[in-house]
Protein backbone atom coordinates (compact mmCIF):
# COMPACT_ATOMS: atom_id res chain seq x y z
CA UNK A 1 0.00 0.00 0.00
CA UNK A 2 1.39 3.35 -1.03
CA UNK A 3 1.62 5.85 1.80
CA UNK A 4 2.55 9.53 1.73
CA UNK A 5 3.80 11.60 4.63
CA UNK A 6 4.36 15.35 4.64
CA UNK A 7 7.05 16.95 6.77
CA UNK A 8 8.01 20.54 7.34
CA UNK A 9 7.61 23.50 9.65
CA UNK A 10 4.22 24.32 11.05
CA UNK A 11 4.97 28.00 11.40
CA UNK A 12 6.68 30.24 8.89
CA UNK A 13 7.25 33.98 9.07
CA UNK A 14 6.08 36.29 6.28
CA UNK A 15 8.55 36.72 3.42
CA UNK A 16 10.35 33.48 4.29
CA UNK A 17 10.48 30.35 2.16
CA UNK A 18 8.31 27.40 3.07
CA UNK A 19 9.81 23.99 2.39
CA UNK A 20 7.75 20.81 2.59
CA UNK A 21 8.84 17.26 1.87
CA UNK A 22 6.67 14.29 1.00
CA UNK A 23 8.09 10.86 1.71
CA UNK A 24 6.53 8.05 -0.30
CA UNK A 25 6.57 4.48 0.98
CA UNK A 26 5.17 1.29 -0.46
CA UNK A 27 5.87 2.40 -4.01
CA UNK A 28 8.33 4.33 -6.13
CA UNK A 29 7.90 7.90 -7.34
CA UNK A 30 9.35 6.70 -10.67
CA UNK A 31 6.55 4.17 -11.21
CA UNK A 32 5.37 4.44 -14.79
CA UNK A 33 2.32 6.68 -15.14
CA UNK A 34 2.34 8.04 -11.62
CA UNK A 35 2.24 11.73 -10.79
CA UNK A 36 2.97 13.41 -7.49
CA UNK A 37 1.36 16.66 -6.51
CA UNK A 38 1.02 19.33 -3.89
CA UNK A 39 -2.43 20.54 -2.95
CA UNK A 40 -3.45 22.99 -0.25
CA UNK A 41 -6.64 23.98 1.48
CA UNK A 42 -6.82 27.42 3.09
CA UNK A 43 -9.21 27.85 6.01
CA UNK A 44 -12.80 27.83 4.82
CA UNK A 45 -11.86 27.30 1.18
CA UNK A 46 -11.58 24.47 -1.30
CA UNK A 47 -8.59 22.55 -2.48
CA UNK A 48 -6.02 24.34 -4.62
CA UNK A 49 -3.65 22.38 -6.83
CA UNK A 50 -0.16 23.85 -6.59
CA UNK A 51 1.67 21.72 -9.11
CA UNK A 52 3.25 18.34 -9.50
CA UNK A 53 6.03 16.20 -10.82
CA UNK A 54 5.69 13.21 -13.05
CA UNK A 55 7.38 9.83 -12.93
CA UNK A 56 9.90 11.00 -15.50
CA UNK A 57 10.66 14.15 -13.54
CA UNK A 58 8.50 16.48 -15.63
CA UNK A 59 7.30 19.47 -13.66
CA UNK A 60 3.72 20.72 -13.88
CA UNK A 61 3.20 24.09 -12.31
CA UNK A 62 0.48 26.64 -11.81
CA UNK A 63 1.03 29.93 -13.66
CA UNK A 64 -0.21 32.01 -10.75
CA UNK A 65 2.33 30.39 -8.43
CA UNK A 66 5.14 29.72 -10.88
CA UNK A 67 7.25 32.61 -9.71
CA UNK A 68 7.05 31.46 -6.07
CA UNK A 69 6.57 27.69 -6.14
CA UNK A 70 9.21 25.12 -6.98
CA UNK A 71 8.74 21.36 -7.03
CA UNK A 72 11.57 18.86 -7.12
CA UNK A 73 12.30 15.27 -6.22
CA UNK A 74 14.99 13.03 -4.78
CA UNK A 75 14.59 9.59 -6.26
CA UNK A 76 17.25 8.12 -3.96
CA UNK A 77 15.05 9.04 -0.99
CA UNK A 78 11.74 8.50 -2.77
CA UNK A 79 10.71 12.03 -1.84
CA UNK A 80 9.40 15.10 -3.58
CA UNK A 81 9.43 18.61 -2.24
CA UNK A 82 7.65 21.92 -2.45
CA UNK A 83 9.34 25.24 -1.87
CA UNK A 84 7.17 28.32 -1.71
CA UNK A 85 8.99 31.62 -1.47
CA UNK A 86 7.89 34.99 -0.14
CA UNK A 87 5.07 33.50 1.89
CA UNK A 88 2.29 35.68 3.22
CA UNK A 89 -0.57 35.07 5.66
CA UNK A 90 -2.81 34.04 2.76
CA UNK A 91 -0.52 31.03 2.24
CA UNK A 92 -1.76 29.66 5.56
CA UNK A 93 -3.36 26.30 4.76
CA UNK A 94 -3.26 22.57 5.20
CA UNK A 95 -0.81 21.26 2.63
CA UNK A 96 -1.28 17.78 1.21
CA UNK A 97 0.94 15.65 -0.95
CA UNK A 98 -1.10 13.58 -3.36
CA UNK A 99 -0.21 10.94 -5.89
CA UNK A 100 -1.34 8.26 -8.29
CA UNK A 101 -2.17 7.75 -11.94
CA UNK A 102 -2.68 10.96 -13.88
CA UNK A 103 -6.04 12.65 -13.52
CA UNK A 104 -7.25 16.16 -14.20
CA UNK A 105 -9.39 16.01 -11.07
CA UNK A 106 -7.19 16.20 -8.01
CA UNK A 107 -9.90 14.60 -5.89
CA UNK A 108 -9.50 11.40 -7.92
CA UNK A 109 -5.90 10.74 -6.90
CA UNK A 110 -5.61 7.51 -4.96
CA UNK A 111 -2.94 8.41 -2.47
CA UNK A 112 -3.03 11.28 0.02
CA UNK A 113 -0.84 12.34 2.88
CA UNK A 114 -2.50 13.19 6.17
CA UNK A 115 -1.89 16.89 5.60
CA UNK A 116 0.45 19.38 7.20
CA UNK A 117 -0.88 22.55 8.79
CA UNK A 118 1.24 25.54 7.84
CA UNK A 119 0.63 28.91 9.42
CA UNK A 120 2.28 32.07 8.14
CA UNK A 121 2.56 34.56 10.95
CA UNK A 122 5.11 36.83 12.53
Amino acid sequence: QVQLQESGPGLVKPSQTLSLTCTVSGGSITTNGYYWNWVRQPPGKGLEWMGGIGYRGNIYDVPSLKSRASISRDTSKNQFTLQLSSVAPEDTAVYYCVGGLWTTNVYEYDYWGQGAQVTVSS
